[in-house]
This record gives C-alpha cells, structure tokens and sequence, in this order.
C-alpha cells in the first residue's frame, strides 16, 4: 500500500512537473515572436547637403543594425573563441558547459563562470531578466531550445550582435566600431575586434576610453584563445598582440548644428518612430556654411557686448553676469533661386537655449519692410527716379483709415526719420536707400493706404496693422518668415518656401524627396530687379555699407524697431541671401547705439567673406533682366521699364505741388 502511495506522489510530482513545463511552454510563445519578429530600436541620422554627419537621432539606445553579412568573420570567431566554442553543434543548451561551470564554481567556492550559450545570452538579453532563479532558468532553456528550432544559427547570431550592449551607451557592434574606433566593421582590424568583442562581459570595466590597459590585456587574451583553438596563425597572433588602436571617446549625437536637428524633428514629428526607425535625413543644410553663420553671429554678438561694455561704467560682478542674458541672435541662409536652407541658427549657445529664434521668434521688422512697400509702388507706375518729400507729418492716433475721420482731442503721432532731419524732396532711390520714414509715409498715401495694406498681406505677411505704423514694421516676423518674403527681391519676383530637408529614407532604403516650393510670382523680374538696384545702393553707400564685400555685389535691407529693440538685416548675393536679427529676449533695447545698420550688416560681411573663400565660385553680379534700361540723372543712375517709367517734369511737378501744399 505504502509502495502505491509513494509511486502516486511520485507520478503526481512529475505529471505537475510536465504540466508547469508545458504551461511555460505555451506561455513563452510572446517572447518567441519578439525574439523571431526582431524590430530594435534603430538611430536616426542626418546628413548635410554633402553627405556629412550632422547628428544622430535615438531614443534610448543608440545602435546601428548589422545585417549577418556585414559582421567580419573573425569577428564571429573572436565571440564564438571565448563565449560559446560549441555554438554550431549545440542546440541551445550546452550541458558540457553547464556541469563544468557547476564544478568550477564548487571548487571556488563562488561564481566564477557560467555555462550559458550564446543562444541563452541572447534570450537574457532581450526577455529575462538576470534573476538567478529556477523558474527563470527553466523559461531560459525552454526558450533556448524553441529559438534554435525556430530560427538558424546566423540569425541568432546576428540578433545577438546588434542586441547587446557594448558600453559608453553602443548597442551593437556596428555602434561600437563606429563609436570607438570610427570605422565601419570591415575595416577593423584584428585587435579593435577583440576589444569590441570582450566588452559584453563587464562593458565598464572593458570600455577601452576608461580603462585602454584592461581592454588591450582582455583582447589579447581572446587573441589568444583564438590562436590556441588554431583560427588564427602566430604571425595574426603576434601582430594584433603588439596593435594598440587609435580609441575615440565621442558624444553618442555628435549634433554639430543643434538648431537645425530641433527643427528637423520638429518638422518630423508626424512620423512616430522618427528617432528610432533608423531613417536617413539629408538636408540641404551645408555644414561649412552653418558653421561660418554659427562663427559670424558669435562675432556680432562679441562686438555688440565690447561696444556696450565700451559705453557704460565699470560693471559689479553682479552686473557682469547678468548684462547679457537676454541677449541674443539669428541667422537664416538660403539659396536665392529654390529656397533651400543651407543655414540656421537659432541662437548664441544652444547649451544655454534651446529656443530657436530663427523660427519661433516673432520680432518687428523695422524699416526692413520698406522694400516691399517701394515695390508695390513701382507695380503701381512709380519710378526710382520718382521724387516724394521727406517732409514732417502728423497722424492722430484714432484717426481712421477706412472713414477718414478722427478725435480732434486726441494725441498726435509725430513720426521721424532716423537722423531726425528732413531732406526735402528725394528720389525713391535716395529714399529708400537712407531708410527715410518720412518720404516713405508720403510713398504710402501717394500710392495709397489700401493698396499698399491689401498688398502686403497678398505677399504673405501676417497681422499687419491697418495704420500708418506699417511702414515702420510694426508687426512680427520671425528671420525664417523674413527669409522667404526676402525672396520676392532676391528670386526676382518669385517667393519660394524656404526648405530645410532635401529627402528622408527608411530602413528598406525608401526614398521621400522634398522639392523646392515656388509659393507664387508676385512681381516681375523686371519690377523686381528696380527694388533690386536700390538695395545695392543700401549697401554701396547707404545704411548697409557695413554689410559690403569686395569683389561681389551685395543687395539689403537694415531694419531698426523703436528703441533700438530689433536689429536687422536683410541681405543677398546673385546666388546666396541671409536674414541676420539680433535682439533681447525681454525684448528690451539693445543698447542706446545699437541700431540695425550698426549690429547686423558686419555679420553678414563676416559670414558672405568667409564663404568665398570656401566658395570663391559663387555669382558675383545681379543679372539685369531684358526690358530693363537705364538713365544717368544728376550723376546718379536710375534704372526702369515699360511698367515704371521715368516720370517727365510737368508729371512730376504736378505730385510735388500735390504732396507740398
């Protein structure tokens, strides 16, 4: 009876036995579909114009996938020598392994080496935690020996090399090649693969940027055991012995253009897996021009903060750390025929902000709105030989554009020009040129308010307020939005879309192209080039000279707010144009002498001199379109088409006496 008792415990025992393997059996079948339906994460990468690395993209692991075909061969046999000898005959489990591990640990009195396969490594790695527990280890060889059945041994091992980690944040070997030794896998030699190899075991402790002396003497030892085992010959093993590689100790993002990295994810955001689905972003940023526009507004920033320092007492400490904060600049560079942006910088120090004032910044754009009211006004029949007073005016503050009618008690708006004279009657050229306000509110009611108002708003321009205030700018832009309304001048009627990202690829190798946008023509190319003709002359002799380059024509546009708040300019090439802002944060003054022909145009000068000596050859004169002719006057030329001809002298004194009496 007793012999039946105990024979029945022992049948339950191991019918539980068999039911608890067989429920962790079917249980097992999700971690089976992950390991086999393997998806990591994948960083993302973004390319200039010419290939070059901007940044990498990742979530939280950073890997580059290695697909069994990229992984050397030696670099299999390093793993294999010191990891998992048996792999090829083993079918999961090795239980050779296993009883010398237990005996070896015995004997040590501790853990000292274990038995696991490399299949059983893998599995740790991807869906068990480390738990030295019985029923984890039966999960483990129930998972090892479905996994074997399930896929082959060089997709175990491919798993297996781009899943694990291999220290200083690189997840595979294709991340670690690159990372530590700036090579992709089939260059590295015999020695950089040994130490690639051996960082699984402690990642820390191997890594060779902290410790070179441990991960040189671990490499040789696999080295070793590779020349033992005979898969490698004395002459490789004495070679790679005596080898210490170059080791590099790189930031994981290698983000050479921050502003331009936010905004492309930004840009991106739609796509879920953006900085996991190891996609491929090329730009049409150039990174020698971004780092040339970082270097020009750094520069501006430098001669704003000695000028200021130059002009107040002797700063405290206090006053020393403080004084500058807000304090900051931008810089949009694009191609004058599509559009591309081959720069942007959104600030001084993107450690110290992140904001991007190149797209997010709305700032008044001064007198560098004027330009487009001076080319509505040559759509409209005007001149550059047109003269228009520059005489003082008045404005009620309540009057009313659309009735004509104002409060006779109310206060007076009494604009003036930047010098705080008056020049009399001028030429639209001399007005422009010399940022007149005075001429130009003349300008604006010759033309006439709606015209110049509904116009504005044709070509883009956002909450324009429906008072004589527009021709002083009196609404927000930011540099990115001033790049692409620039273009109406620079693209000679033509406004394109301002385009930072040339194409994405996916991981298949599918390729998304983003074409250049052409928003629509708004002028000429014959009316555009009169606007054209004055911003040279800006640049030659008026309030952009600072902006003027030898041996290349320049065109621009200073732009000041009140109180020295904003500083702009505008400016452009036959081939290149750049927005340059600078201002405070707190939107407070700048500086009591720090208006925008003074603080903007040098930057520009900086960032366009230095570009021709990486690029000598850019375009270096305006094309003058056909059905534009020329009049010398008084020494001084006048350009003009069939559409905007020289007025004759009784038209002339005919606005004159209209506009002076």
């Amino acid at each position: 009876m007793l012999k039946k008792i105990i024979v029945l415990i022992l049948g339950i025992f191991i019918l539980s036995i068999v039911a608890y393997i067989a429920i962790l059996w079917m249980d097992l079948r999700k971690d089976i579909a992950k390991i086999k339906n393997y998806h990591p994460q994948i960083a993302t990468q973004i390319f200039d114009r010419k290939d070059r690395l901007i940044a990498n993209v990742y979530d939280t692991e950073f890997r580059f996938y290695a697909h069994f075909d990229e992984i050397p061969p030696k670099m299999i046999e390093a793993l294999l020598a010191v990891e998992d000898t048996l792999y090829f005959e083993h079918g999961g489990i090795n239980f050779d392994a296993i009883v010398r591990a237990m005996i070896k640990n015995i004997k040590n009195g501790k853990y000292v080496e274990g038995g696991s396969t490399l299949t059983q490594q893998l599995i740790k790695n991807m869906v068990l935690t480390r738990d030295k527990t019985l029923s984890r280890k039966i999960k483990e060889a129930l998972l090892s020996i479905q996994i074997e059945r399930t896929l082959s041994k060089e997709e175990i091992l491919e798993r297996y090399f781009n899943q694990t980690f291999f220290g200083h944040g690189y997840y595979g070997v294709k991340t670690a090649a690159m990372g530590y030794f700036k090579k992709p896998l089939n260059h590295l030699s015999l020695k950089e693969i040994a130490m690639i190899v051996a960082l699984p075991r402690a990642p820390s402790f191997y890594d060779p940027t902290k410790n070179l002396d441990f991960s040189l003497s671990r490499a040789n030892n696999i080295i070793n055991r590779m020349h033992t085992l005979g898969w490698i010959s004395k002459e490789e093993l004495e070679k790679a012995t005596a080898e210490v590689p170059q080791v590099y100790n790189q930031t994981l993002t290698q983000n050479a253009a921050p502003y331009v990295t936010d905004e492309v994810l930004k840009q991106l955001s739609g796509i879920e897996d953006i900085k996991t689905g190891g996609y491929q972003i090329r730009l049409n940023i150039d990174l020698d021009y971004q780092k040339i526009a970082q270097e020009a507004l750094k520069f501006g920033y430098e001669n704003i903060k000695a000028r200021l320092d130059k002009n107040k007492p002797e700063p405290s400490p206090e006053e020393e750390l403080t004084d500058y904060d807000s304090l900051n600049g931008a810089m949009v560079v694009t191609d004058t025929k599509t559009g591309k942006i081959l720069a942007l910088v959104g600030g001084i120090d993107h450690n110290k902000s992140a904001f991007n004032r190149a797209t997010q910044a709305k700032r008044q754009l001064g007198s560098s709105i004027k330009p487009f009211i001076y080319q509505i006004a040559f759509d409209n029949g005007y001149s550059t030989a047109t003269r228009v007073p520059d005489v003082a005016r008045s404005f009620n503050k309540n009057y009313n554009i659309d009735t004509k009618e104002a409060d006779k008690e109310s206060e007076y708006w009494r604009p003036n020009n930047f010098s705080k004279s008056f020049k009399g009657l001028v030429t639209l050229k001399e007005a422009l040129s010399h940022s007149l306000n005075l001429a130009t509110i003349n300008l604006v009611e010759m033309v006439g308010f709606d015209k110049i108002y509904n116009q504005l708003q044709d070509y883009g321009f956002k909450n324009v307020p429906r008072d004589m205030s527009i021709i002083l700018g009196s609404f927000g832009i930011s540099p990115l939005g001033a790049a692409k309304e620039y273009s109406i001048f620079s693209n000679y009627g033509t406004i394109v879309e301002p385009t930072l990202i040339a194409s994405i690829t996916d991981k298949d190798g599918n390729t998304t192209a983003f074409e250049p946008i052409k928003v629509k023509q708004v002028t000429s190319p014959q009316q555009a080039f009169l606007t054209i003709s004055i911003l040279k002359e800006v640049v030659s002799n008026g309030t952009g000279r600072r902006a003027k380059v030898n041996g290349i024509e320049v065109a621009g546009k200073t732009g000041t707010t009140n109180n020295n708040v904003d500083g702009w300019f505008s400016g452009f090439t036959p081939s290149i144009q750049a927005i340059v802002w600078f201002g405070r944060d707190d939107n407070t003054p700048i500086g009591p002498k720090e208006s925008g022909g003074v603080i903007a145009p040098p930057v520009f000068a900086y960032f366009l001199t230095n570009v021709l000596k990486i690029d000598p050859g850019l375009k270096r004169k305006f094309d003058i379109p056909e059905g534009v002719a020329k009049k010398t006057i008084n020494g001084s030329d006048y350009y003009y088409t069939q559409s905007s001809k020289l007025p004759d002298n009784k038209t002339q004194d005919s606005i004159d006496e209209k506009l002076l009496f």
